[in-house]
């Protein structure tokens, strides 16, 4: 789920060393529910990996040397110990929460409420599915430009930057459409996340490799 907001609005919440990416000008923020599956370290069993875990993140685009990424305002998991993990090893902005997601065919139900200790509160509940044929985007689109990014940014309490490098085939996007009846992802941010309809996105599945942050110089 993507809406258009006014990059300054962002800027307060970014590290100086990113610049807040933009589309023809525009600056954009997304609340992205997914679950991921079978999540483990390359070449081990799933016995040593996290297994299935749900994750609810609040993400803008950012670029560091002409290189674009992803900035995570915050990934709200339903798994302790990957929010243990993510933030010491990732230095992501990770918080517990209590969430439960179910599926009809192609009807999906995501309800999540942030329950980690001293953070603020902030809860999603909705119901979503795709409207349409799976399709990739072509490079120049918003679609594109949204989705087709192969890094992650992050920083350390004392505000070193770090980039994330992460490989997938392109997405295999539907158009979706979405009943959303209750959304403060953005309040601990002081940001009200706009009443209009976003712009929707589907993905059944995609393949993903992460590799270990490394320092940005500089």
């Amino acid at each position: 789920m993507h809406w258009p907001v006014p990059a300054s609005s962002l800027r307060p919440h970014i590290p100086p060393g990113l610049a807040i990416d933009t589309f023809e000008g525009q600056a954009w923020i997304a609340v992205v529910p997914f679950v991921m599956r079978c999540t483990r370290p390359l070449r081990l069993p799933l016995p040593f990996g996290l297994g299935d875990l749900p994750e609810l993140n609040v993400r803008t685009y950012v670029v560091r040397d002409g290189k674009p990424g992803v900035w995570f305002f915050s990934l709200d998991a339903g798994q302790a110990l990957a929010v243990a993990v993510a933030r010491r090893w990732y230095h992501l902005p990770y918080y517990r929460a209590r969430m439960v997601v179910g599926s009809d065919r192609d009807r999906y139900s995501y309800r999540s409420v942030r329950t980690h200790r001293g953070a603020l509160p902030a809860a999603f509940t909705a119901a979503y599915g795709p409207s349409g044929a799976v399709y990739h985007s072509q490079p120049g689109t918003l679609e594109h430009w949204l989705t087709e990014r192969y890094c992650l940014y992050a920083a350390d309490r004392r505000g070193r930057l770090y980039r994330g490098e992460n490989a997938h085939v392109p997405w295999p996007l539907q158009p979706a459409e979405a009943e959303v009846t209750a959304n403060t992802m953005g309040a601990p941010l002081g940001l009200a996340l706009p009443g209009a309809a976003p712009l929707l996105h589907f993905a059944r599945r995609i393949d993903v490799v992460f590799w270990a942050l490394e320092r940005v110089a500089g």
